[in-house]
């Protein structure tokens, strides 16, 4: 895998010249050159693919890919990539990228996910359902087949071991929160609702969509009285988030806070998709107040 930097600023229009001077091919490997725009997308495109791509992480590890900006640099690999894999409307500046650039292919995780347009603009953290990222195994797979047609057989069998993996993350979860339907789930943002959806969760955010909203005092009391009304004992907070808000009204109420990673980009080299959603499990099991 690629392991790309790049600066905050965003300038479309230098990119463009950037790219037709020619820049990044120094580094370039032998297999397809994939930009993946964030790291659960990543992670996909690096199980299929195996050693016959060669991914690059658009958002740079623990950043928030909902603030991504793009350099003219990372622009000009965008238009010089083999295939870009991205979800519409979840990064704004990869959406203006791709509108001003001509990467070989680009694949549409939602759309093959099965997500409708409507959903996604509610809330795009679609990975967070096990399901769904499998039909982004296999749309991606087909996708790495059209432009590597001798490696079929490889693409497929990489997307069969990855499915196999998500079911059985997904049977995890469902046997692991049996006796869980219709627990409250307080979250410090609404980045849970497709994993809510799918295991029987009613899901509370604290700040909204928006990860980086300041509640105001209205809305917390709001969430407060939910708390008491529900039983619940964890408010869970994120890692790439500011913890400061979940934390100071889990005090002001008295419950505990806990760990839900939305897998918005990899904290922990040494944990995979795979491993954090499994952790995701632990907590909730552990924090939830559930019957049984």
């Amino acid at each position: 895998m690629r392991t790309r930097t790049y600066p905050a600023a965003a300038a479309l229009a230098a990119a463009l010249v950037l790219a037709s001077c020619g820049s990044g091919d120094d580094d370039a490997g032998d297999g397809l050159q994939v930009d993946a725009s964030f790291y659960p997308l990543e992670f996909v495109v690096e199980r299929v693919g195996g050693d016959l791509v060669d991914v690059g992480g658009i958002t740079p590890p623990g950043a928030d890919p909902h603030s991504l900006e793009l350099s003219p640099a990372q622009v000009a690999e965008i238009d010089a990539a083999d295939l870009v894999v991205y979800i519409p409307t979840l990064q704004a500046a990869v959406d203006e990228a791709l509108a001003v650039t001509e990467p070989a292919a680009v694949f549409d995780a939602a759309d093959a996910s099965g997500v409708t347009e409507e959903s996604l603009a509610h809330d795009p953290h679609l990975w967070l359902d096990p399901e769904l990222m499998e039909g982004i195994a296999g749309g991606i797979a087909d996708r790495l087949t059209e432009l590597d047609p001798d490696n079929a057989d490889v693409f497929a069998a990489n997307a069969e071991g990855l499915v196999a993996d998500l079911q059985e993350l997904d049977t995890a979860y469902a046997d692991g929160l049996a006796d869980c339907a219709g627990a409250t789930l307080v979250v410090s943002h609404d980045a849970f609702g497709y994993l809510a959806d799918r295991y029987g969760l009613d899901q509370v955010g604290i700040s909204g969509i928006n990860p980086d909203a300041e509640p105001s005092p209205a809305r917390l009391r709001e969430v407060g009285a939910i708390v008491e009304e529900n039983d619940v004992h964890t408010i869970f907070f994120e890692v790439i988030t500011s913890p400061d808000v979940t934390r100071a009204l889990a005090d002001d109420i008295g419950v505990e806070t806990a760990v839900l990673d939305p897998i918005e980009g990899q904290t922990d080299a040494d944990a995979d998709y795979i491993d954090v959603m499994y952790a995701n499990l632990e907590a909730l099991q552990a924090g939830l107040t559930c019957g049984g």
